[in-house]
């Protein structure tokens, strides 16, 4: 049966007697159903008169367009319908428990939106002279100030954009100091548990990935990590605490063994907010650490606005840090713009102007409205919500590593096996009882990983009702009820795809195939 814009109906299945309900519309109740937006464009309609412009003649040549555009043509009530109910289907932070590990899904405070939107800061423009914008220049170099002092590092690059664009400036910086010195350095040492952007970032910047195996209790080898050492290395990349949610307890040792061979020691700060207050890097022999705002500091991401990746940086590569920084001089605030003075070292830009400001604002915010105390109890009840998580699934999931988890509990597939059921399938009924799946088979060390990351936004409530739907899930997993899984989810919007399918043949343009099928979306 087809609904009226042509596309099969959505059928759902209701868990008490499995009942296959299907609707014209191919709307369940409030859940409403939304075709493809090219799918509702008809030619000629508009959302706003305009006036006809004149004709001009074209001065791109053969490179002039030829025909259509290709975008739909639609009234306002359509568009505005359109992503109203796309935005339902969407899952975030404000709906619910989000327990993607090494991501850190926490809440962020109204507040610093509000603080966001005041006068003077949401509606600076970055082409505003120095002279009329230095409340926004004072506020960076503030939280500068609050960065450095919270990890214990002596600089901080504030422009990279997140992550792994901060990994970049790291990297960058390391290879600027030892050219700098006249050296040239081939190799950087990766754990196997990495985040995927550390050796994407190595290689980017020119080095061979030397990888190093974790042991048992999965912290990096130290045995194996000494013996790839040698004159050529230029740098080590370790996440602490790592990607199993363990912290690296020899980290100290790791520093000084690769400054001994005239490496430099690069963090990975994705998992900061299991030691923010707790522990700082640069007491640990840290040389560079890129700090997630957007993650640590609550600013929004996952699709909620653009993220931040200020890198702190050692006295051995402050020099070397990336264009512009603001320095503050007679005149004022202001942001240091070529290679002269303080700067001369530096390897120059990674982008346009400096930095996120609206994530720069929301960070501030964060971190005065916490305080100190605060900041250090965001670490405390984010390593306690993991291992209370950690302690009420352990009897049913197996933890790979004995002991004590920080900021997220890692579990493996092992108890899952003779079941018929997956840690894929395990994920997609985790839609069906109302939550975001927990980050799947990473880190890649663990087979069928399970990793999950609380933070501490969530009530002990909230802990409790996931804890209890997942040992429903596995629960039935291991009563042998195979069909529901493999036929998961149920519920929602769209029933399982075809991931492969849809990465190996992935479908970019809208482009019916029959005047059949253009008339039924245009009708």
């Amino acid at each position: 049966m087809l609904n009226n814009v042509g596309r099969p109906t959505q059928p759902m299945e209701t868990d008490d007697n499995m009942v296959t309900v299907e609707t014209f519309t191919g709307n369940h109740g409030l859940a409403l159903e939304t075709p493809l937006i090219f799918e509702q464009g008809v030619p000629g309609r508009v959302g706003v008169d305009m006036e006809e412009p004149a004709p001009v003649k074209s001065r791109l040549g053969n490179l002039a367009r030829k025909g259509e555009i290709g975008l739909p043509d639609l009234s306002e009530p359509q568009v505005l319908r359109h992503f109203v109910r796309l935005s339902r289907q969407n899952y975030a932070i404000d709906a619910g428990f989000y327990p993607l590990g090494s991501c850190t899904m926490k809440h962020n405070p109204r507040i610093n939106e509000k603080v966001a939107r005041f006068s003077g800061l949401g509606d600076l423009h970055p082409l505003q002279p120095a002279s009329t914008v230095q409340g926004a220049l004072e506020l960076i170099d503030s939280l500068a100030h609050w960065l450095k002092t919270i990890t214990g590092m002596p600089a901080v690059a504030m422009s990279p954009a997140a992550g792994a664009h901060g990994e970049l400036c790291g990297v960058m910086a390391i290879r600027a100091a030892h050219e700098a010195k006249g050296e040239t350095r081939l190799r950087i040492l990766v754990p196997e548990s990495a985040h995927g952007t550390n050796p994407a970032t190595a290689a980017l910047c020119g080095y061979k990935v030397d990888a190093v195996p974790a042991r048992k209790d999965g912290r990096m080898d130290l045995e194996a990590f000494a013996a790839k050492l040698g004159p050529d290395v230029a740098g080590v990349m370790l996440t602490n605490p790592n990607t199993c949610g363990l912290f690296e307890t020899e980290v100290k040792q790791i520093a000084d063994m690769i400054h001994e061979v005239g490496g430099y020691f690069y963090c990975d700060g994705a998992n900061l907010n299991a030691i923010l207050g707790r522990v700082r890097p640069g007491d640990l022999g840290v040389d560079a650490m890129h700090i997630n705002l957007h993650k640590t500091f609550s600013t929004p991401h996952g699709g909620g606005g653009p993220g931040a990746g200020p890198v702190v940086l050692s006295e051995a590569l402050a020099p070397f840090a990336p264009l512009p920084y603001v320095v503050q001089g007679e005149a004022g605030f202001e942001l240091l713009e070529t290679r002269h003075g303080l700067a001369k070292d530096s390897f120059g830009r990674m982008k346009g102007f400096h930095g996120q400001m609206g994530m720069f604002i929301r960070a501030l915010a964060y971190m005065q409205s916490h305080g100190a105390d605060g900041l250090r109890q965001i670490a405390e009840d984010a390593v306690l919500n993991a291992n209370y998580v950690r302690v009420g699934l352990n009897d049913m999931l197996n933890s790979p590593f004995d002991g004590i988890c920080m900021h997220e509990a890692l579990f493996d597939d092992s108890t899952l096996k003779g079941t018929g059921v997956t840690t894929l399938d395990i994920a997609k009924a985790m839609i069906d009882e109302g939550y975001h799946p927990m980050t799947m088979y990473f880190p890649l060390v663990v087979h069928g990983a399970m990793l999950i990351e609380p933070t501490e936004s969530e009530s002990r409530e909230t802990l409790d009702q996931f804890i209890g739907a997942m040992r429903h899930l596995l629960e039935r997993a291991k009563s042998g009820d195979v069909a529901y899984f493999q036929g998961a989810p149920h519920f929602a919007p769209r029933r399982r795809l075809d991931e492969t399918g849809a990465a190996r043949n992935p479908v970019l343009r809208y482009s019916p195939s029959t005047e059949e099928e253009k008339g039924t979306a245009a009708s």
